[in-house]
């Protein structure tokens, strides 16, 4: 919301040696959040004058039209002779009323004017556009050309209000009131402590019979609507420069009279109104939920197709306008021309549901100034104010005539009201207030209170986010000054340090960076949709998810049940930037649904809650496992004089897995698996024993193709997903020393023969059985196929042996039987045999 510290200046009586930057400090201090202070005209340097266009001559022989013009400036350049100007503008004409730059003048930027030879003449000064003022385009898209009653001379400098200070400011959800002059002006007058001539107290004629008829439909969607007509207005009639400047000002484009008229309003008072051409309107003015399929032609000129939770308001052809959010083509007010333009109006002021327009808006894709008052929160009880409002400005600019028929629709409703204790900010802020301090800063606001020790407090119209108790004590607090807070530091009890849980989550994360991986973190929003490109069952539970009532983004409304889909975006995005050798990994949490669905309590703010309250807020929320997952591609390790390096592959996600497992001192089972988007023939699945029963942690491995190419990755992308909860419940990751055995090591090598769909998991398991005690080591470091040495469908796996003792040198013949032992039990599970 931008607000020019002229225009606030009318309705409090700001100390003339206040500064925007003063202004910016008691707002800030008050709770708003003032961005910046824009100086206009701060580096604009004299002489500006009106001057009237004298001759014009057409200059030949450029490659763009180029004029050679007279002007009358008055007394203004020392001689009163007229001006030569040369100008290549063609949006005036002969008699017409200027803004002349004379040389010595500093525009907006530095930009110095003297006189110089130009096109053959010499130019002495410059005739100026709104954009070379720093005003904004006003819609001419040319030079600035006055009304006719405009004195030639004066200093345009003052008459267009060229400097003057605007401050910018970042208005929260919560805040609606001060998306408008008045509601600003209402935290300066407290901030300041000086009274607010509120520009909302004006004279309102009583509704009454005569007024244009208005049916409202869904009185819950819109609770209030007013129309006012003003008939009789001139066509040829143009906003005042004043009334330009200050739409100018708070970031508006001047349209027509009677536009502009209705977008001051708004900007003054924070009632959203439309004009609509009283002769194109059709009957009675409706406001209704639109029909399933229903079309309107917006001013914007797109076509839309409505929903049927849309409110709309119609006349008897059907919608004439988005309630709260834009009108409608067909009753557009026509822009001022030759003879041409509306002349009858009807002023629509409405109060309409925040939930309802905030849905129109974004379901559209169309937010407006509107939309976004309505969906913050405007106060109803301004409607009738800001229709009268507008009507007297367009009686006075327009020389329109009011109709003495006025229209106000109202749906019944009693203020809103909320009992406090009057100690009750005291124990929020840890501040003695007191009874009268807290009376005197919620009567600043607004409120009406009543009572001693138990405060009955009536919230004014135009604040609808004081819902509750703590909403008051926030206002009270806020005014007298977050900074007046004493700094209490709390005192946490000694030597708790991380849990368990998070320090397992720390060491996964640094065995996993160190190990190569980067780390990636990645927002928890996913569309459905990801969950087909992964390549899920329609039943797999991961597709049930938790659904945001108001997302960030409407294309992901829904909070994850797996890190994969975030992490292979990042690699997509990596991989298309030119990073092609990546290796990410993120540990974070997913969002179960439960089966039975509750809603949270609200938990109290003025003391601990108990663990009962606690328990039941958790028990409202979706289970949130932590899971840590990874995802490669490209070189595992680059190539250079030590080697050709290689390519990253499904074993590489396989041993991330092992070595997350590892720190968790979870002993976990490597086996064949199939699921979702893993390639069924190179997809490992994790499993580990809970409570004597197997449990499926993970899969880890090679991407399908068609996964891939769903997603745009590389080809051969290998990831992998585990549950670190699950692993560290059955981990135990207290550091075991190593034995060191002073007796020599014996080393066995064998190579076993076995089917291909054999898993090496099943085989070593086996031969760790079978070995014993002695044996102190495994490694599988082969893998060999060869249909005519070893027969279709069979692989050879080769291990190393370690053999030691602790209490004596083996001799050859046990590390042989243990050897043996371990083949014999490997033949007998899974069929393996010696190779050759």
């Amino acid at each position: 919301m931008r607000v020019p510290l002229s225009w606030l200046r009318e309705y409090v009586d700001l100390p003339a040696t206040e500064t925007g930057r003063d202004v910016q400090a008691k707002l800030v201090s008050a709770g708003l959040e003032v961005e910046t202070v824009e100086h206009l005209g701060a580096d604009l340097k004299g002489p500006l004058v009106v001057g009237q266009v004298l001759t014009i001559e057409e200059l030949e022989g450029f490659k763009k039209p180029i004029r050679f013009c007279t002007v009358d400036v008055g007394q203004a350049n020392g001689t009163g002779e007229p001006q030569e100007i040369v100008c290549g503008a063609r949006n005036f004409q002969v008699g017409d009323k200027v803004v002349v730059v004379l040389p010595g003048a500093t525009l907006p930027g530095g930009f110095s004017i003297a006189a110089r030879k130009t096109y053959g003449k010499t130019s002495h000064g410059m005739i100026c556009s709104g954009d070379e003022l720093g005003m904004g385009d006003d819609g001419s898209h040319g030079i600035i050309v006055l009304p006719p009653e405009t004195e030639v001379g004066k200093d345009a400098i003052e008459l267009l209000e060229l400097v003057d200070e605007v401050l910018d400011i970042a208005v929260t959800a919560n805040r609606g009131d001060c998306l408008s002059i008045r509601g600003v002006a209402r935290e300066a007058a407290i901030a300041y402590g000086l009274p607010l001539r509120d520009p909302a107290l004006l004279d309102v004629p009583g509704p009454n019979a005569f007024g244009y008829p208005v049916q409202v439909s869904d009185p819950f969607g819109c609770d209030r609507f007013t129309a006012r007509t003003v008939t009789g207005l001139s066509p040829e009639a143009r906003s005042p420069l004043w009334l330009q400047r200050r739409l100018q000002k708070v970031g508006m484009r001047p349209i027509s009279l009677a536009v502009d008229v209705t977008n001051y309003v708004m900007m003054e008072l924070g009632q959203p109104l439309h004009a609509y051409d009283r002769t194109l309107v059709r009957g009675t003015i409706g406001v209704r939920r639109a029909e399933e399929g229903e079309q309107i032609v917006t001013l914007d000129g797109v076509e839309r197709k409505l929903h049927a939770e849309d409110l709309v308001i119609t006349d008897e052809r059907g919608p004439i306008g988005l309630a709260g959010v834009m009108g409608g083509a067909n009753t557009e007010i026509a822009d001022h021309a030759e003879g041409e333009g509306t002349t009858d109006v009807v002023i629509e002021a409405a109060h309409f549901d925040a939930v309802s327009i905030a849905r129109t808006a974004r379901r559209h894709k169309l937010s407006s100034e509107a939309s976004r008052r309505f969906e913050r929160g405007v106060d109803p009880q301004a409607a009738a104010a800001a229709a009268q409002r507008t009507v007297d400005l367009l009686v006075l600019l327009a020389g329109g005539t009011a109709e003495a028929g006025v229209t106000e629709v109202v749906a019944p409703s009693a203020p809103h009201t909320i009992s406090v204790p009057a100690d009750h900010p005291d124990k929020v802020a840890g501040v003695s207030y007191g009874r009268e301090t807290v009376v005197r800063r919620l009567q600043e606001v607004g409120c009406d209170v009543y009572g001693q020790d138990e405060l009955i407090v009536t919230v004014p119209s135009w604040r609808p986010d004081l819902q509750e108790i703590n909403d008051l004590a926030e206002e009270v607090i806020r005014l007298e000054g977050y900074e007046n807070l004493p700094s209490t530091l709390p005192r946490p009890p000694a030597g708790r340090g991380l849990t368990h849980r998070q320090r397992l989550h720390r060491r996964a994360g640094r065995a996993l960076a160190g190990a190569g991986y980067v780390e990636a973190p990645n927002y928890p929003f996913v569309s459905e949709q990801v969950f087909d490109q992964l390549g899920l069952e329609a039943d797999d539970p991961a597709r049930r998810v938790v659904r945001l009532t108001n997302p960030l983004n409407d294309e992901e409304p829904a909070l994850r049940t797996s890190l994969l889909p975030g992490l292979l975006g990042a690699l997509r995005r990596n991989d298309g930037r030119g990073s092609h050798d990546l290796a990410l990994f993120e540990t974070g949490l997913v969002f179960l649904p439960r089966s039975e669905q509750r809603v949270a309590a609200v938990l109290p703010v003025d003391r601990r809650p108990t663990d009962a309250e606690i328990a039941e807020l958790d028990a409202a929320l979706p289970e949130q496992p932590r899971h840590v997952a990874v995802v490669l591609a490209g070189a595992r390790e680059q190539a250079g004089w030590w080697g050709k390096g290689r390519p990253a592959d499904w074993a590489d996600a396989v041993e991330a897995g092992r070595l997350v497992a590892r720190e968790a001192g979870a002993e976990l089972v490597v086996r064949g698996g199939q699921y979702g988007p893993w390639h069924p023939g190179r997809c490992a699945e994790f499993v580990v024993v809970v409570d004597g029963a197997e449990t499926v942690v993970g899969h880890a491995g090679e991407l399908h193709p068609r996964v891939v190419k769903a997603f745009g990755l590389p080809a051969r992308t290998s990831a992998m997903e585990l549950d670190l909860d699950v692993l560290e419940a059955v981990g135990d990751d207290t550091p075991q020393a190593p034995a060191i055995s002073t007796f020599p090591v014996a080393t066995q090598d064998v190579a076993l023969v076995v089917d291909k769909f054999v898993p090496h998991a099943e085989v070593e398991t086996a031969l760790r059985e079978g070995a014993g005690e002695l044996l102190e080591g495994i490694r599988l470091f082969d893998v060999y196929e060869n249909e005519e040495q070893l027969g279709d469908g069979k692989k050879s796996l080769a291990y190393a042996l370690r053999f030691r003792a602790g209490d004596r040198t083996l001799t050859v013949d046990e590390a042989s039987a243990a050897r043996d032992a371990a083949v014999a039990l490997a033949g007998e599970r899974t069929g393996a045999v010696l190779r050759g």
